[in-house]
């Protein structure tokens, strides 16, 4: 792939894991909020697996991004395409499935 589409694909990327992350930080905190409000007492085990749920989402969305922006980093290093690990040429169909991809297919099972 070649850095432009590579630059652009990883910029959309980002601009869409920034909105769900307001999103999901934003409908984790009114299921907070609701929970704490005085009402029936009732059992609160659907309210902190929700948070949980919450919770969960919002740090693979924060991994996503955090994955995301190290590929934008690379391409400004010049090292944008080869494993983190070993150096290998990341295949490009690789990179076409996932462009922040950092390490070959088989590094990456190795893990």
């Amino acid at each position: 792939m070649d850095h432009d589409t590579a630059r652009a694909r990883l910029n959309d990327e980002k601009e869409q894991l920034h909105g769900l992350l307001d999103e999901t930080t934003d409908a984790a905190l009114d299921d907070r909020v609701g929970a704490n409000e005085p009402g029936d007492m009732q059992d609160s085990e659907p309210s902190l697996t929700l948070e949980a749920q919450d919770d969960a989402v919002v740090e693979g969305l924060r991994e996503r991004l955090a994955a995301v922006e190290r590929a934008l980093q690379r391409l400004s290093d010049g090292t944008y395409g080869r494993s983190t690990r070993s150096g290998d040429v990341i295949p490009e169909e690789r990179l076409e499935a996932d462009p922040a991809a950092d390490l070959t297919a088989d590094e990456a099972l190795e893990q």
